[in-house]
């Protein structure tokens, strides 16, 4: 006979079993760390799925998942003001989509120009990815966080977790993901310590901690009453805001005046032959200086994307240090938006107008920054910098898709997301897996014509595909990979 305390366990179990199977690394099934399934619960015990932690099955990046354990629940917590679960769906489906034009992106997307990184200046489809999946990180990270501190946990006991998982994902980004084993086997000498994951665990933990320092409750009247129409989503974060936009000025004052030598202050450019061959050792300005100083050559990623177009003499990484700050300001847009949706909740205009804002606004800033061109503005968009200007473009983009996806997802319940679902529920698998396999058959083969698009574009896709009927096998199969 099972205990109240007990039952109350197990339908959190269930609910959380239910809710957020996917994004994170530790096999699992169905059974979950908390306990089993349990059928046949009295009615007053059920959930309907209004309740309950609420997390986003984020691609490739360290959500807060309590899968494994969570707080006992205080019955007089209250009602919960959690995400409903198309909200969680439509927020996943982006950073789904994402993920699958990532693999695709990396196996090369046909050897067609506009599916590789822009050599400097400018943007082309792969350099949309990244900064997605770090918006909607951010998003996660406030829904979670809100959702998790709502039920009774202790903010130590959560800090303990954001600690761990930002660990894994940097120790998975060195040891496993590595582009530099190209150079052979592995040595610490040679191991590259920017990276992908590298970035989304400090910016998951910078991000998170934040968060967890000066969260907030939701006030419920804001949430339901359909006259509130004020900036609380905004002003209740001030101290957040303060801090992120404090880091942004050290990210300007670094970039525009540090003392870089044999580089002229300021300088943004990628080096090489760039700038008629004048620096040809000062790729990324201040950015690449500071990754060169702190880390060395060495431990830097060696085939930059400006290295073809502009035959570059040093190393650059771009995930590095400086970048990394922007990357905070892009994930803290992100919980921006997940406030929008958790404030102004079941108001769709008010949640659509926010959305437009927001998105309009970035979209000044970024035109104002680069004057509406390539090379020709204050702080071009520049995915090897992580530039300010490019960070206001990928989020005022990624709130203009939200105010796409919402009406289509939430309102209408015109998709669900199928194919990219599957891949979403398990995405640190596929994104370590189609790395770590990249060069093996099934995902690649030799091809009769190396210069044709067509065989390089069939094989991309079947590649990609082969990681989506893999998630779809592991979905069924209820095997789960997380941290």
């Amino acid at each position: 006979m099972l205990t109240g305390g007990q039952e109350l366990t197990l339908i959190k179990c269930q609910r959380c079993f239910k809710d957020q199977l996917g994004a994170v690394m530790h096999v699992t099934h169905h059974r979950v760390a908390c306990g089993p399934r349990v059928r046949g619960l009295p009615p007053s015990q059920r959930t309907d799925g209004r309740e309950g932690p609420r997390f986003l099955a984020l691609s490739v990046s360290a959500c807060i998942m309590t899968t494994h354990s969570e707080p006992n629940v205080s019955p007089a917590a209250g009602p919960s003001l959690s995400p409903t679960p198309a909200l969680r769906a439509r927020l996943c489906l982006l950073c789904r989509v994402a993920l699958i034009l990532m693999v695709f992106v990396n196996y090369g997307g046909g050897k067609y120009w506009y599916f590789k990184h822009a050599s400097w200046n400018g943007l082309t489809v792969a350099d949309l990815v990244f900064p997605w999946f770090v918006f909607i990180m951010g998003t996660s990270i406030f829904l979670s966080v809100t959702s998790i501190l709502q039920r009774g946990c202790s903010k130590f006991r959560l800090l303990g977790k954001i600690v761990w998982r930002s660990f894994l994902l940097i120790c998975i980004g060195i040891v496993i993901v590595n582009p530099n084993y190209c150079l052979g086997p592995l040595s610490w000498e040679k191991a590259r310590i920017p990276g992908v994951l590298q970035r989304l665990g400090v910016t998951y933990f910078v991000v998170a901690v934040l968060e967890l320092l000066f969260a907030k409750p939701v006030p419920e009247s804001c949430a339901s009453e359909r006259s509130c129409f004020s900036l609380l989503d905004v002003t209740s974060s001030w101290p957040q805001w303060l801090f992120v936009l404090v880091l942004e000025g050290v990210w300007l004052a670094l970039t525009f005046f540090l003392p870089v030598p044999g580089c002229p202050t300021g300088y943004l450019g990628p080096g090489g032959i760039g700038d008629l061959g004048k620096y040809p050792n000062c790729t990324g300005g201040a950015a690449g200086y500071i990754d060169r100083l702190l880390l060395g050559d060495d431990h830097l990623y060696q085939h930059p994307s400006p290295a073809v177009l502009y035959h570059t003499k040093v190393a650059y990484d771009p995930e590095g240090i400086l970048g990394t700050i922007n990357s905070i300001l892009m994930a803290y847009l992100g919980v921006q938006a997940g406030k929008i949706l958790l404030y102004h909740k079941d108001r769709t205009k008010g949640i659509l107008i926010r959305f437009a804002a927001w998105g309009c606004f970035l979209g000044l800033i970024s035109v104002a920054l680069t004057k509406a061109s390539e090379n020709e503005g204050f702080i071009p968009v520049n995915k090897n910098l992580w530039s300010t200007s490019y960070v206001t473009t990928l989020s005022s983009s990624a709130f203009l898709i939200l105010l796409v996806l919402y009406p289509i997802v939430d309102v209408k319940g015109l998709w669900t997301g199928t194919p990219f679902f599957y891949p979403g529920m398990n995405s640190i698998l596929v994104y370590v897996g189609h790395e770590v396999f990249a060069n093996y058959f099934p995902f690649q083969w030799r091809l009769g014509d190396s210069q044709s698009h067509r065989e390089h574009l069939v094989q991309n896709i079947v590649a990609t595909a082969l990681w989506v009927l893999i998630a779809y096998v592991l979905y069924r199969k209820n095997v789960f990979w997380k941290i």
